[in-house]
């Protein structure tokens, strides 16, 4: 049996030694377009810093120790440029210019994603590069040393935009980043982004947020950035992380079907339309396993358990059926980390699937031991049996293994009690005896059980004082640095001996500065015969999603 894979970078090299395992006499032949397979794509931004130092670090395998290991035939700058399914070949383009055909039982596509370049005008200038491969990254140093970089300026606020800002840190250049929408990294809540601003903004790096690049232009050895909102800016180097594409050219030269979102759509078994074609990696669209909807992917672990799974059944003829991914994924830039699994609320919002949300701040560890550090999660569930949709985590320290245990109940359909019941290794250096976890589930398990009426740092705006009292419930000194408009101040611990300066005619919209105290408050005015709201995660998120990232 003779198998062939278009694509040696991830998915494409995992597939391979995946074969070999399983059939050692099989004939296994990688066409790699690039100089390179099995390399850290996901580590290029930090050798671009210097995190990294030695360039072949990025290098997992070589194609000559690939080859010797798993006893496969790799074929570097090998281009497919033609795939004929009804003769079961591929046409290959070498570096020289020449093509050949080659033929093959069974074939996986993994030829991933590319960059995303806009059409905008000047796009192609000296000093522009997006960052996607090892040759982007050499290009952009090589510019960098010869032309003493001092300023940059990121195309996109996405999470490998806002990985090349850290690592551009680094070397000492200032940085400006440009999104198009009104915060950074998209597929994140506002109220979350809104914590990476301010450090963004702690860093030095300039925001320009709900802006986009009308054009570009050479000023002698700098570039003008020209912005839609009439600014320009001046700088020496421009990189586009604005995003990508799966590559799907090969797979519609050949008919094969794509999927709604524009990859290669793929059964339960990884089968392209095709019967003897699989495809694997960022080049395909599967169902979300939570929703049913067709989404891309571009992670790192999809990509494998993607890969694994085509070999297995390009091998043994279908026996495992992929589970989907639900799109756990983490990023740090400067020192704040950001996570997130499952669907998440502005997903949720925008099928107009019913959910509900709780916001919770706690610290990364015990608070009485030294070093702990801010944490956030917000969990978006289902309102009546709180089956868990999906969670956010931003913080300094913890924000991996919280999320990571987050996205073992998302994947399993386990509900916010759920989360309460998990148990976790605990020392005042690494949690609390309470881990934010379950703060977060019972949080979560309150709001589901009625005992607690949240409302949002958005409803803020549309309270009507006629019929309602914002009231803040902290201490006379956490009032006096601020409050929020409006807000009549009675602290918690006075609460009781104070009821009658509150009408009970008037919904009372209860706040303190995390969530706790407010909680607190309502089970006392619901007590005694009150109409009350707790503002979900307190004053501390109201200030962050309501301070403008400037």
């Amino acid at each position: 049996m003779k198998y062939v894979i278009v694509g040696g970078v991830a998915s494409g090299a995992t597939a391979a030694a995946r074969i070999r395992r399983i059939d050692e006499f099989a004939d296994i032949l990688i066409l790699e377009k690039g100089k390179h397979i099995s390399y850290a794509n996901c580590g290029l931004p930090y050798h671009l810093g210097g995190v990294i130092g030695e360039r072949n670090k990025l290098f997992l395998q070589t194609p000559a120790s690939f080859s010797a290991r798993f006893n496969v035939e790799v074929r570097i700058e090998n281009k497919v440029v033609a795939l004929n399914p009804a003769r079961k070949t591929v046409t290959v383009r070498t570096s020289s210019g020449s093509e050949y055909q080659e033929t093959y039982d069974k074939l996986l596509l993994s030829p991933g994603a590319t960059s995303f370049i806009p059409p905008t005008k000047g796009i192609h200038l000296e000093g522009i590069f997006p960052l996607r491969t090892v040759e982007d990254v050499d290009k952009i140093k090589n510019h960098c040393l010869a032309n003493n970089v001092k300023e940059a300026v990121i195309l996109g606020g996405g999470a490998n935009g806002l990985e090349i800002a850290e690592n551009l840190h680094r070397l000492g250049i200032s940085l400006a980043v440009v999104e198009r929408g009104n915060h950074v990294i998209d597929r994140i809540d506002f109220v979350i982004a809104s914590h990476i601003h301010q450090h963004l903004l702690q860093k030095g790096v300039r925001l320009y947020l709900e802006q986009s690049v009308e054009s570009f232009e050479r000023q002698e050895k700098q570039l003008k950035v020209h912005l839609t909102g009439g600014q320009t800016l001046i700088t020496d180097m421009v990189i586009i992380a604005v995003g990508t594409r799966p590559q799907t050219e090969l797979a519609q030269q050949a008919g094969l079907r794509l999927g709604e979102t524009g990859g290669v759509w793929v059964n339960t078994y990884l089968q392209t339309s095709e019967a003897d074609i699989y495809a694997a990696g960022d080049t395909i669209e599967f169902p979300h396993p939570m929703t049913g909807e067709p989404v891309l992917s571009y992670l790192g672990g999809p990509a494998n358990r993607q890969a694994r799974v085509a070999a297995d059944n390009m091998v043994l003829g279908n026996p495992f059926p992929y589970e989907g991914f639900i799109c756990t994924a983490i990023v740090r830039t400067f020192d704040i980390v950001v996570g997130t699994t499952g669907v998440l609320s502005k997903r949720l919002e925008a099928m107009g699937i019913r959910h509900q949300t709780c916001i919770i701040h706690e610290s990364s560890h015990a608070s009485y031991y030294p070093g702990a550090l801010p944490l956030c999660i917000q969990l978006a569930f289902h309102p009546e049996d709180g089956t868990l949709y999906g969670a956010q985590c931003v913080g300094f320290q913890g924000v991996d293994k919280r999320i990571d245990r987050l996205a073992s109940v998302v994947q399993r359909r386990g509900t916010v009690e759920d989360l309460t019941k998990l148990e976790h290794a605990y020392a005042p250096l690494f949690s609390s005896a309470r881990d934010p976890i379950a703060i977060a589930g019972y949080v979560g398990s309150n709001i589901v059980k009625k005992t607690m009426t949240p409302f949002s740092w958005k409803e803020v705006a549309n309270i009507d004082f006629q019929k309602s009292i914002l009231l803040d419930v902290r201490t006379p000194a956490e009032y006096a640095l601020g409050s929020i408009e409006g807000a009549t101040h009675i602290p918690l611990d006075e609460l009781r001996s104070r009821l009658s300066e509150l009408p009970k005619d008037k919904t009372i919209y209860a706040f303190c500065a995390i969530g706790r105290r407010g909680y607190l408050a309502t089970l006392i005015l619901k007590a005694h015969g009150y109409q009350a709201k707790n503002l979900s995660g307190g004053y501390t998120t109201y200030v962050a999603a309501t301070s403008k990232p400037s």
